[in-house]
């Protein structure tokens, strides 16, 4: 989408791009709200400065539209908004083993079970490896550390979703 045809959207359009970049409502509908944006730049600034805004409530919200990292039967059936770039983000699962597949999909069910919420990390560029040595070292965070750290993963998935979806021109 082009900063005009954001700009020049109705306010439903707007909502529902923003929702496809992250899943918390007063999030959506203060992005829609801070509508014309001078720049991308702009965007991405008002997308902090919302984000910042946010509570428990919002980031636990923002969680529930990811898919589970690894779970690509979840990913397919129950995220249709945001599968395009989940699936994008999630690519280091491709050709993993059985065994790191299982071991996401175990760990990642245990971290539920342990804080509320799945594990949110920022997987662009990581493999799957890499993501399952990651929450193997936050899964005995308190549930307080996790909330804080997977919504600061939350902003930076956001950003860069907006920062790819989004053009100048």
């Amino acid at each position: 989408m082009t900063l005009d045809d954001l700009n020049n959207a109705s306010s439903q359009e707007r909502a529902d791009f923003f929702h496809s970049q992250c899943a918390a409502r007063r999030w959506v509908e203060r992005m829609t709200q801070s509508a014309p944006f001078a720049s991308k730049e702009a965007v991405l600034s008002a997308a902090r400065d919302h984000w910042a805004t946010m509570n428990e409530r919002d980031w636990r919200e923002a969680f529930d539209g990811h898919p589970m990292i690894g779970n690509m039967d979840t990913l397919r059936a129950k995220y249709q908004s945001s599968r395009g770039h989940s699936s994008q983000e999630q690519s280091g699962v491709d050709g993993a083993s059985d065994e790191t597949l299982q071991a996401l999909a175990d760990e990642n069910q245990a971290y539920l079970n342990r804080h509320g919420f799945i594990f949110i990390v920022f997987a662009s560029g990581k493999s799957a490896d890499q993501m399952l040595d990651q929450l193997r070292a936050r899964i005995n965070n308190s549930t307080e550390q996790e909330l804080k750290l997977a919504a600061a993963q939350q902003l930076k998935i956001t950003l860069l979703r907006l920062d790819t979806q989004l053009t100048d021109a």
